[in-house]
């Protein structure tokens, strides 16, 4: 292979891995590194930072990879993703499930460096990442599904700060407080509320397939059931942290996060395909406005 041959099978792979596109993985990151500083009560060590960081990026990367392979002849069918890389043929099924395959062996890697009970539960989060793209065809609601694997950050983080070197079952369920679950329960929430806005987009394309979503399973409830469950997410998590978290700072961080819901609302509810997208591309934000007001709060003496 000459070199600009290598140069385009890279840039394909970085197209299949959404490289461009950090929306995603930084949704799975912001509640996996307030999780992280919540266990730690404050800065977890630049380690753990950076075993998370760069795992949550390879594990996303590894995660787009094995969903396209697993909608291929759905996304052909589908506006938003007729040109991606396996769907047109310009990446093959092995090289992508090789590459998938090599993003989550160096994810593992990097939790291999933690501890046993961190190790343990890894394979856990590895499974629903796999049951995910096929949740789809079954499940009226696959955004609860995407809720999980994208929520598994939390207990990850606190075994990975708190965990034994054990994979006992009492090792295992030490390893993670009740705190952690409940933060995941409030975490699916906003999973389910920024996935059915980017469901939105595609709803059309969907029902004419036959697909299973919860944009087409609320049908009109789609927009008050998302607010509702941006109200549901604050609210777990700003009761779940009122005895962890220490200061004001937090709580002031909620107003900003409040304000971003609304402006929420104010896109998705004329159900426009472009604004659903806009407002699910950034919602980050919001994840990010949360764990600023816990790191700060930490930060501040």
């Amino acid at each position: 292979m000459n070199p600009v041959q290598a140069r385009s099978r890279v840039a394909l792979y970085l197209d299949l891995i959404r490289w461009n596109r950090p929306a995603g993985w930084l949704l799975l990151l912001w509640p996996t590194l307030s999780a992280l500083w919540l266990a730690a009560r404050g800065f977890p060590g630049w380690h753990l930072l950076l075993v998370f960081t760069l795992g949550t990026i390879l594990m996303r990367s590894a995660g787009c990879c094995i969903n396209d392979v697993a909608d291929r002849d759905f996304d052909r069918h589908v506006k938003r993703t007729a040109a991606r890389p396996v769907t047109t043929g310009a990446v093959s099924v092995a090289e992508a499930l090789g590459l998938g395959a090599v993003l989550a062996l160096l994810a593992f890697a990097l939790v291999l460096s933690t501890n046993a009970a961190t190790v343990g539960w890894s394979f856990l989060a590895l499974a629903v990442t796999l049951a995910y793209p096929y949740a789809k065809r079954f499940v009226s609601m696959p955004q609860a599904v995407l809720g999980v694997a994208f929520s598994f950050g939390i207990p990850m983080a606190f075994s990975a700060v708190q965990g034994a070197d054990s994979l006992s079952w009492s090792a295992l369920h030490a390893s993670v407080p009740p705190l952690a679950w409940v933060l995941l329960l409030g975490n699916l929430f906003w999973v389910l509320a920024y996935d059915t806005e980017y469901a939105m987009v595609d709803r059309d394309d969907d029902l004419a397939l036959g697909m299973k979503t919860s944009a087409i399973t609320l049908g009109r409830l789609d927009v008050p059931v998302i607010m509702l469950s941006y109200l549901i997410y604050l609210a777990i998590w700003a009761l779940a942290l009122r005895k962890y978290v220490p200061g004001p700072v937090f709580y002031l961080a909620l107003v900003p996060a409040l304000g971003q819901v609304l402006w929420h609302y104010s896109l998705i509810r004329s159900r426009a395909r472009e604004a659903c997208f806009k407002a699910f591309r950034l919602n980050h934000w919001l994840g990010f406005t949360l764990f600023a007001g816990i790191a700060v709060s930490y930060a501040l003496p």
